[in-house]
């Protein structure tokens, strides 16, 4: 069983979360990723940051949303440690706020090269969407997204 619950970004549980995600994606990328997440972007209104728990308590995922542009929301910081099965509850929980803050869309980035993450977007409905913001013109990015 995974449950979730709203948190800071900076709490000691999400900042091993999101090393846990830097490591990862420097593997996968050669970028930590750190760089395209501001933590004051979801803790405003409109944004939140959600950690992942297994039955017995352990954090095992996280994720946010932060306002992007009228009635898009953008996902951040999305991770899953493998094996968890966190992954798709995270998501399933973020379209949740995101209907319930008052976005029609969710909007990501991720690097082409992680098929993994452009895989599991694309099984949970997700669609290429243009290049936005700091991705327009990069190559390296994949832009995608769902209407909620």
């Amino acid at each position: 069983m995974i449950t979730l619950g709203s948190a800071d970004p900076d709490s000691p549980e999400a900042v091993v979360l999101l090393a846990e995600l830097g490591a990862a994606l420097c593997a996968i990328t050669g970028d930590s990723g750190v760089a395209s997440f501001d933590p004051q972007d979801v803790r405003g209104p409109r944004a939140v940051f959600l950690v992942a728990r297994s039955a017995d308590g352990t954090p095992v995922g996280c994720g946010a949303l932060r306002p992007l542009h009228g009635d898009v929301a953008e996902l951040k910081r999305m991770y899953a440690r493998p094996g968890s099965d966190a992954g798709r509850h995270i998501l399933a929980a973020l379209e949740w706020y995101a209907v319930v803050l008052g976005y029609g869309e969710i909007w990501l980035s991720t690097r082409k090269v992680n098929r993994r993450a452009q895989d599991f977007y694309l099984r949970h409905g997700y669609v290429p969407v243009p290049a936005y913001g700091k991705y327009v013109g990069n190559p390296a990015s994949a832009c995608l997204g769902r209407w909620l």
